[in-house]
């Protein structure tokens, strides 16, 4: 074959067809190498040189089969590439089950799926149902370890690590006793004690100062209440003895909880966390994570952390996990113009009037949406024009339309 008949191809496409060639000619390479065959044409018997055996003329035709399949899946200009990317998300998605909730591999680990989770990708909700962070660990093969990372991740409140929290009054003092279950801190892992949560107190939103919280022992904290110009000192201590359980101790607090999945591979047990919540960065930044491994499914939280780039990717992965679970299989070039659409702006816009509003200028488009009277009439108000280019825009764009358009008041 010419080599000018492959200009039109692109480079990654030659290096995977050139990769495959090789590995073909390696494999005949070890083959003939076994039985003892050469190039002279001197070994018996003369059947041998049918094991593995290639033609020029069969690579010549594999070759010119491989150029015909790239060059009838390239789209041709003008193709109307958006309504068959619509048509191929929109078909399948009929078929999907409205409510639909998944077990993530684990008891109690649900995951929206089905038609409520293909609407929050689209719409690019920034607070989803079921936001999940996956985290790959540093030591992926040892369950003590993964215990010990859950502990860091995980939001650990006071009153779960304590025996008791009681108010003690003595003749001239009050104060609140926390009294600190060190058993339950060594068996769950988390690396807590005394003075920790001494510090954990007087940085939460109780305003109590350092001079205020004593530690007695190795554990026992002593929290003493100050009146102030709003309240007295009994009601203070009803305060604090209500508030104090609900202090984070350790972990992020806007995980709510983190799950131990195994993954059998290959006769060995893998272990990875999944997180239930949001705050991405924080769990990448978590010390015993593989932060490059790191990946959630709320598309916003992507993009605030990560980058535009990587919320792409996070759309594209997301809708095609959400289909492949209901057991439809879509094209990734589809998905990719989609995604592409929602991003090219810089920032993730849904498919919803405020998206659209930010990704098009054209008037007729954003009016043929949602609140055509209203985008009619600013369109008129500010005298927009419309310079209707497409194909078919005239002939589908009615002339009043136009003409209310084109309207300037005043």
């Amino acid at each position: 074959m010419k080599k000018n008949e492959f200009l039109c191809c692109q480079d990654s496409f030659l290096q995977e067809i050139k990769k495959f060639i090789k590995g073909v000619s390696e494999k005949i390479k070890k083959t003939r190498d076994k039985y003892g065959i050469n190039d002279n044409g001197t070994t018996e018997p003369r059947v041998l040189y049918q094991l593995d055996r290639i033609t020029p003329t069969q690579i010549e035709k594999f070759l010119e089969t491989c150029r015909d399949k790239y060059m009838r899946a390239q789209m041709e200009p003008g193709s109307a590439v958006g309504a068959l990317c619509a048509q191929s998300i929109g078909e399948p998605g009929t078929q999907m089950t409205l409510k639909t909730f998944h077990f993530a591999g684990v008891a109690s680990m649900n995951i929206t799926l089905g038609v409520p989770r293909i609407k929050e990708i689209i719409n690019a909700s920034k607070a989803i149902s079921t936001p999940i962070i996956t985290a790959q660990l540093d030591k992926d093969d040892d369950a003590d370890y993964a215990r010990l990372v859950k502990g860091r991740i995980e939001k650990t409140l006071l009153g779960e690590i304590s025996e008791y929290i009681e108010e003690v009054f003595l003749p001239d003092d009050c104060f609140i006793l926390v009294k600190l279950s060190l058993e339950r801190i060594r068996l769950l892992r988390l690396e807590v004690n005394a003075e920790t949560v001494r510090y954990s107190i007087c940085t939460s939103k109780l305003r109590v100062k350092p001079g205020d919280v004593a530690v007695h022992g190795e554990a026992v904290v002593c929290v003493t209440p100050r009146e102030n110009s709003k309240s007295s000192m009994y009601y203070v201590l009803q305060f604090l003895k209500e508030d104090l359980p609900k202090v984070v101790v350790q972990g992020i607090p806007e995980v709510s909880r983190a799950v131990i999945h195994i993954d059998e591979q290959s006769g060995k047990e893998k272990y990875k966390l999944l997180v239930e919540g949001d705050n991405l960065r924080a769990v990448m930044a978590t010390h015993g994570v593989k932060g490059t491994r790191t990946t959630s499914n709320n598309t916003y939280e992507v993009e605030k952390t990560l980058g535009i780039e990587a919320a792409r990717t996070t759309i594209i992965n997301e809708i095609q996990y959400t289909m492949v679970n209901h057991g439809m299989s879509i094209d990734r070039r589809h998905v990719m113009l989609l995604s592409d659409l929602m991003t090219y702006k810089g920032e993730v816009l849904g498919i919803t009037r405020f998206g659209l509003a930010k990704m098009k200028e054209s008037v007729l488009m954003l009016a043929s949406f949602e609140k055509t009277a209203d985008h009619l009439f600013d369109a008129a108000y500010f005298g927009q024009k419309d310079s209707v280019c497409g194909r078919f825009g005239v002939s589908r764009a009615s002339p009043k339309a136009l003409v209310v358009c084109s309207f300037k008041p005043g």
